[in-house]
């Protein structure tokens, strides 16, 4: 990151020093606001040198993205003293600053892995697991290491072909006006969906080999290492509601939202989340359009399948029903997909003037049509 590493380390050692001084009961809402307000400042300053100076530069990309990583983590720590989780006594040291009992938090929000690509923990499991390799280490993660990667590896080979296939069409998928464009779309957005699987595999896996994640034994006695892991792939990838594809995408992020806005917000927590996440992504126009779609989409999911749920029966009425929904969430997902990752206001016109736009559209119209009315 070369200079720009001060954008990661300053607010890591301004957190740390905000729970010495600050008292647990205020401690999360100025861990909030100085955390996101220092977070946004540097997202505005890289859409205005993306998109006014038409500039930009891999070592502050690679900061800002380790920076949104540490937002995670200072505001889980600040919840877990709030909530009481963490005893005060652990985080205070008297009327004067001791670097010994302060090194454990900063060790927790600078875990280099972590900051990589996650996946998030709370303070408390990482300091088991530091303390666990002192006394009882986990079994050596080896295999489960070279088995995932395996995935990585095959991850990459599809990307690949989706690459392939991608670029033997010689028109644009995004200026494509037909049925055509929409499965030129999916397949890009599915590309997208790849890579992301593909880069949560591979820091699971650098977590398991740095020791983190072990989730103790299975039945047969063997080690189970999926206790941090964001990346679902199966059910991402079958489920037919976009509310469960919401739920388990990034599961340790949306775990964090969750607990951080929708259980927080008594009023439109739904809304209120998938608006945080828009501006903690960084509030570009595709992003904010595509998390408010995404919102959207989720509360009329979450309609129509309690409507449907009474006439699904068995055998091929439920395959039907299964299938059409699958394909409607898969589309819906691509759509959000690809405005949140071109997230400019022209892909964002590009995107709803191509017929999968449709889609996302049919399920805002449950929203005007059907009244709420589900559990």
């Amino acid at each position: 990151m070369g200079p720009y590493c001060l954008v990661v380390l300053i607010p890591a050692v301004s957190s740390v020093l905000l729970i010495h001084f600050v008292s647990s009961q205020h401690l999360h809402t100025w861990a909030f606001l100085t955390q996101m307000g220092w977070q946004t400042s540097w997202h505005l300053l890289l859409q205005y040198r993306e998109y006014q100076l038409q500039e930009g530069d891999p070592r502050l990309l690679a900061a800002v993205s380790s920076l949104m990583l540490l937002t995670q983590r200072v505001t889980s720590l600040s919840l877990d003293i709030q909530e009481g989780k963490l005893k005060t006594g652990d985080t205070r040291t008297g009327n004067y600053i001791s670097f010994s009992s302060l090194l454990p938090y900063l060790s927790y929000l600078l875990y280099f892995p972590a900051l990589l690509g996650g996946p998030l923990c709370s303070f408390r499991t990482f300091t088991s697991c530091v303390k666990l390799c002192n006394v009882t280490p986990p079994p050596n993660p080896q295999w489960t290491v070279s088995r995932k990667c395996v995935l990585v590896l095959g991850l990459e080979g599809v990307k690949t072909l989706l690459t392939i296939c991608i670029n033997s069409h010689t028109e644009d998928p995004m200026q494509s006006r037909d049925l055509k464009g929409v499965l030129l779309i999916w397949s890009v957005s599915l590309l997208y969906k790849m890579t992301y699987y593909s880069y949560w595999v591979l820091s699971e896996l650098l977590n398991n080999a740095a020791g983190f994640g072990f989730g103790g034994y299975d039945s047969k006695g063997f080690p189970i290492w999926n206790a941090l892991s964001d990346a679902d792939i199966w059910t991402l990838e079958t489920t037919h509601k976009i509310s469960q594809f919401a739920r388990t995408w990034n599961k340790t992020t949306a775990d964090w939202l969750r607990r951080l806005v929708f259980e927080k917000c008594k009023a439109y927590p739904l809304l209120a989340t998938f608006a945080f996440s828009a501006w903690w992504h960084g509030l570009h126009p595709g992003q904010v359009f595509g998390f408010l779609c995404w919102a959207a989409t989720v509360e009329a999911d979450y309609r129509v399948h309690y409507y449907l749920r009474p006439y699904v029966g068995s055998g091929v009425t439920r395959l039907l029903y299964k299938s059409l929904t699958w394909v409607q969430t898969q589309l819906v997902i691509a759509c959000c997909i690809m405005t949140v990752e071109l997230r400019s206001l022209s892909s964002v016109r590009m995107i709803c003037q191509s017929y999968i736009s449709l889609f996302p559209l049919l399920y805002c119209l449950v929203l005007v049509f059907v009244h709420r009315k589900h559990q």
